[in-house]
């Protein structure tokens, strides 16, 4: 996907259209994730959407539910989500950062060439 280590440094262009779309790659993945926490709420727990909205936004960002679940399933899919969200949370995080993290260490490999 990114330019092998032999090659010289991508344009400021190409880097940008990358890190561009790393970053809409991740606001997908977090926005399915969320879309998931919503239907698990509404789902089991019986919230209306904007309160499930509210627990699934608040688990992603690793702040924990809003209402304690009352049900078994309800308690079984908050666990369950709360698992999901942490991994999805660092997954997102490592897409969107991959560009800058490829291309800051393409850029050290390139100085140790040059020296």
């Amino acid at each position: 996907m990114f330019e092998h280590s032999t090659l010289p440094l991508a344009p400021r262009p190409r880097f940008f259209r990358r890190l561009a779309w790393s970053t809409l790659a991740g606001l997908l993945i977090v926005g399915i994730s969320l879309g998931i926490g919503i239907w698990g709420y509404m789902r089991f727990e019986q919230l209306d959407w904007l309160d499930a909205l509210l627990n699934a936004a608040m688990l992603l960002g690793g702040m924990g539910p809003v209402d304690k679940p009352v049900t078994d399933g309800g308690k079984l899919f908050a666990s369950l989500y709360a698992l999901f969200a942490g991994i999805v949370f660092l997954v997102a995080i490592g897409v969107m950062l991959a560009p800058i993290v490829h291309r800051l260490l393409h850029r050290f490999h390139l100085d140790d060439e040059e020296n």
